[in-house]
Order: structure tokens, then sequence, then C-alpha cells
């Protein structure tokens, strides 16, 4: 069964940085009010001990492919 959140549940998770020192240290995600944001965790160190800056974001939609066109010979092929 997989896991299911719940409005005002989230998740976080160590995220591989590959390398990359401005990848989040944390990734994961966080229902508010039916939403589902994307959240980014970076550990830093203050004046007042360590603590982690927060970024939620709504996840984009994934932009549905152009349809492919087809090369209509007007002489030779009938539209209908």
């Amino acid at each position: 069964m997989a896991f299911v959140l719940k409005d005002g549940q989230g998740t976080l998770h160590r995220n591989d940085k590959d390398g990359v020192e401005t990848r989040p240290d944390y990734r994961g995600e966080v229902m508010i009010a039916g939403t589902l944001y994307r959240l980014s965790g970076w550990l830093k160190d203050g004046q007042k001990g360590k603590w982690m800056s927060l970024s939620a974001e709504v996840p984009r939609a994934k932009e549905p492919e152009a349809p492919k066109q087809r090369n209509i010979d007007p002489d030779n092929d009938i539209p209908f």
C-alpha cells in the first residue's frame, strides 16, 4: 500500500546532490489545502546554530507534446 499524504502532511528525504553544491540537501512534498507542493530544504549554519531553509513550489504540469504534422500532398491525398 502506497503512502498517501493527507492535508497538512509532508515528507522530506535526503537529496543526492551529485557534486552540485547549490542543489537542496533535502527534497519532498507537502499537501496544503488539497494542493501538492514540492519542498526543497538547505542546511544552513548561522549565529544561533544549524537551521534549514525551505522552499515550496507547485509542481509544473508537463506540457503535452505538439501533434506530429503530416505532409499532405493535395494532388494525391484526400482529406476525407
